[in-house]
């Protein structure tokens, strides 16, 4: 994949982007910041968490996209039996008396970790190292995974028996947590028109894991003035009850604040959401328009924000 430049190719990323919208559309009707998201966080190389109630279309989006990536696709439905060694994979004695690792369904472009919130914390932990260091680590030997790799992780906010909340560093490791919303009415009747005939939709490739890649390269190279790097930093800062900028507003409706991994993803978020609107550097805008799938999981409301009815969507505006 040779470009003249590094415009010809944020151009070239741009019109993949829209290809992949279109096609992802032909199946998934409305949720278009939730797809918004979910590519973005694709092409900055992060992981994403859908949360929403059951029937939302969460898992059907994953598969839909691993199709128009043209990407290995692995679901893995979490239940709390479920072992480390059924995700990462185990070392059984071969029939020639030696050991041999047998690769678990992490290893793969795309993960769906479907209701992640549904297995022990022990199970949990086994995506942490595979997240964070694209690798695995078994009886001692460290395992590369194939890249792109990803996580998109769907949880429901609704049903608490019997789950296990995701620990903070884990969340921390998602880039976005994206809340999927019921449809309106005219997109409902689309869903159940498209879904009770016969006819199909068949999704097209748009892009294999070798252009993904170099695509991930290229956001990591667009270039990002001071102001808005800055601009980004403040915003996460803000964001720390006992923090420098911090405001006697926010001291008030937070307990606790975002960690340096938030400023990280704002400006690569950001970046990637500039070329995809046909921008060849970050604005504020961009900045602003990503930071709160970024942020809400990442600061946790005080007694006064709950009973005040603020979400955590509502603090993060304050902020801008």
């Amino acid at each position: 994949m040779q470009y003249g430049s590094d415009v010809e190719a944020a151009d070239a990323l741009s019109q993949a982007y829209k290809k992949l919208r279109a096609e992802i559309g032909k199946v998934i009707i409305g949720h278009d910041e939730v797809i918004k998201y979910v590519l973005v966080s694709i092409f900055s190389n992060g992981h994403c968490l859908l949360v929403g109630v059951p029937g939302l279309a969460k898992t059907l989006l994953v598969q839909t996209v691993a199709q128009a990536l043209q990407l290995d696709f692995k679901r893995i439905q979490f239940t709390p039996d479920l072992m480390p060694s059924d995700i990462i994979g185990a070392e059984i004695l071969g029939e020639d008396r030696n050991f041999k690792f047998i690769h678990g369904p992490v290893f793969s472009n795309i993960i769906l970790a479907d209701e992640i919130n549904r297995t022990p914390p022990k199970t949990q932990a086994a995506l942490l190292e595979a997240m964070q260091e694209k690798a695995v680590t078994a009886a001692g030997i460290t395992h590369k995974l194939a890249q792109p790799f990803f996580v998109l992780a769907t949880q429901n906010p609704i049903e608490q028996e019997g789950t296990y909340p995701l620990p903070e560093a884990q969340l921390d490791r998602f880039m976005f947590n994206v809340t999927l919303n019921y449809p309106t009415f005219a997109e409902e009747l689309q869903v159940v028109k498209n879904t009770t005939g016969t006819t199909k939709s068949e999704v097209n490739h748009v892009l294999n894991a070798q252009q993904i890649v170099y695509f991930q390269q290229l956001v990591r190279n667009i270039p990002v003035a001071d102001n808005v790097l800055e601009y980004a930093v403040k915003l996460v800062a803000k964001t720390r009850p006992n923090g420098e900028f911090t405001t006697p507003q926010i001291k008030r409706l937070l307990n606790w604040g975002a960690g340096p991994r938030a400023s990280q993803f704002l400006v690569l978020g950001a970046k990637c959401h500039a070329v995809i609107n046909g921008k060849y550097s970050p604005d504020i805008e961009d900045v602003q328009a990503i930071a709160k799938p970024i942020l809400s999981h990442r600061i946790v409301r005080s007694y006064h924000a709950e009973a005040e009815g603020l979400t955590n969507d509502d603090i993060i505006q304050q902020l801008f």
